[in-house]
């Protein structure tokens, strides 16, 4: 005997779907990331094998595993540089994380991190800053607040009431806050 699919019958403990059904309603997933934020879910990536001179400006976070010559300036966004990524250029961004090479400064408006794999030769200006073991860096960093640096440098020599200053009128050196992962 020869099988043929239409000799069977269907089974009614397991139906199957016939050609005619209509199709499942699609999940909400599109009334739901219209609710989030467009940040989070909106992120750019520079792929490794293209290379922009120039300044790059934009509002969504960045990915960059290529080659950057200029400015990032992403003040208000995420900006990773990855482990391919070679970029000589001042970086802005909200969260600033290196993987690759920066050569320039980097500006985070809450945190710089430099993970094991990265390297920057420039200065950090962050509140927060993060160097793992085994990063290489070269340069300063900066973590005072704005706000807090107008405070303590005004003309009517209030750092040395705070108990920061040295006899001969030189202000001490602010401790370190640098932590390293």
């Amino acid at each position: 005997m020869v099988w043929k699919k239409s000799d069977d019958l269907p089974n009614s403990h397991n139906p199957e779907p016939t050609p005619m059904s209509p199709p499942r309603p699609a999940a909400p997933a599109p009334a739901q990331s219209a609710e989030t934020p467009r940040r989070t879910t909106d992120r750019a990536t520079i792929g490794p094998s293209i290379f922009i001179k120039g300044d790059l400006t934009g509002d969504e976070d960045l990915v960059i595993e290529g080659r950057v010559e200029g400015k990032v300036d992403l003040k208000q966004n995420n900006v990773t540089v990855g482990t391919n990524g070679r970029v000589r250029a001042d970086v802005f961004g909200r969260v600033v994380t290196i993987e690759g090479e920066v050569d320039g400064n980097v500006f985070a408006q809450e945190q710089a991190i430099l993970r094991q794999s990265g390297a920057i030769r420039g200065n950090i200006t962050a509140p927060r800053v993060i160097l793992e073991d085994g990063s290489r860096f070269k340069g300063s960093i900066d973590m005072e607040p704005k706000g807090e640096m107008a405070g303590r440098h005004s003309s009517n020599g209030k750092e040395q009431q705070q108990g920061q200053g040295k006899p001969g009128g030189e202000a001490a050196p602010a401790p370190s806050r640098v932590a390293s992962a």
